[in-house]
């Protein structure tokens, strides 16, 4: 992590929690430095924050900033669970504190939603007011989520060019195409590969495909892509490392599957001519590009061929309460198997014409 350690205050935020708690672990250490850490660290969590009637008070926080270092010259203050602190009323005491913070404290304040049951469902925005502040007096926001597409393509690659080992192009994809979605996963990686070769090491995807375990989870619409190009090996495969590498269940499996379809049997109608039409009856607002992919889709199978799709995801769903004494994930990988060469067929009947 490349920030100014001398800001006063850190904001560290993000959507992966892995993620996050790897990378606020990083600054904490750089903050820390050789310093000894019983002495620089003052850590508060959900409990300091939280009071008897369910609310939480930030004052915890401003008296720990306030506070001077006892027998050392500096002094960190890491706040879990800051996202509790989430309205402008909640935040008045720290805006006040950051418009003279104390220069001998490092504040980290940690963006994480309230882990207690029955409390934030999700992580809320950071306050206006709060973010100026912090703009203000000079601090830091580090946004640790990966993204997606080429944000996270480009979050993958900045992450393994810092990596002491040297990884060749091929090895570089070995990585990728491992972790896939799953690129939570990548610093623990990245940390076991290093204490395996060695710092300077140049590796090659031979050397270290053998430390990359099982393979890493993948978008939804990786399998149904598979599916509906007819590859039913490439969907099995795909479908595997969904269960696998992304611990899906086949109910979750088949409930992406079921509204994948949904949206093709609602489009069968000669009356609906072009994307925006089709957007229009899927109740889809922006891009009319998953419409299009719908619609293609529904001209592409037909009315025999979505009537047959509905049984086949009808049955799969009985089987997966309990009509047929298969496992689950058997279940599901005749289903994918069935489906993906519906769409072969559909394909090159297409073909023959």
């Amino acid at each position: 992590m490349n920030v100014n350690l001398s800001a006063p205050v850190f904001l560290v935020k993000g959507s992966d929690e892995v993620i996050l708690g790897d990378e606020v672990s990083a600054l904490i250490a750089q903050l820390v430095g050789d310093g000894d850490r019983t002495l620089l660290l003052a850590e508060l969590s959900i409990a300091d924050h939280a009071q008897e009637d369910g609310g939480y008070t930030i004052g915890p926080v401003v008296d720990a900033s306030q506070t001077f270092p006892f027998l050392s010259d500096r002094r960190v203050v890491l706040v879990r669970n800051a996202a509790v602190f989430s309205t402008k009323d909640a935040c008045v005491p720290l805006v006040q504190y950051l418009e003279d913070p104390l220069e001998t404290t490092s504040l980290v304040l940690v963006w994480e939603k309230d882990p207690r049951p029955n409390k934030q469902s999700k992580t809320p925005a950071v306050p206006k007011s709060l973010a100026d502040a912090i703009a203000a007096c000079g601090g830091v926001v580090v946004d640790t989520s990966p993204g997606t597409g080429k944000a996270q393509g480009g979050w993958l690659d900045e992450r393994i060019s810092a990596s002491t080992l040297k990884f060749d192009p091929a090895a570089r994809r070995a990585l990728v195409d491992h972790l896939g979605s799953d690129v939570a996963r990548l610093p623990a990686l990245l940390e076991m590969l290093e204490s395996v070769f060695g710092s300077g090491t140049k590796v090659s995807a031979p050397d270290i495909e053998p430390y990359l375990g099982v393979s890493g989870d993948v978008a939804p619409w990786d399998l149904t892509d598979a599916i509906d190009g007819g590859d039913v090996s490439g969907s099995l495969d795909v479908l595997q490392r969904m269960m696998i590498g992304g611990g899906r269940h086949p109910l979750q499996i088949l409930a992406t599957l079921s509204n994948h379809y949904l949206k093709m049997i609602r489009l069968d109608d000669p009356e609906i001519r072009g994307d925006k039409h089709a957007a229009d009856v899927l109740g889809i607002k922006g891009s009319t590009f998953p419409a299009k992919k719908a619609l293609d889709g529904a001209r592409r199978l037909g009315s025999d061929r979505l009537a047959e799709v509905a049984a086949l995801l009808a049955q799969a769903d009985l089987d997966l309460h309990g009509a047929k004494a298969w496992p689950p994930e058997l279940v599901i990988e005749v289903l994918v198997a069935r489906l993906a060469g519906r769409n072969r067929s559909s394909q090159s009947s297409r073909g023959r014409r």
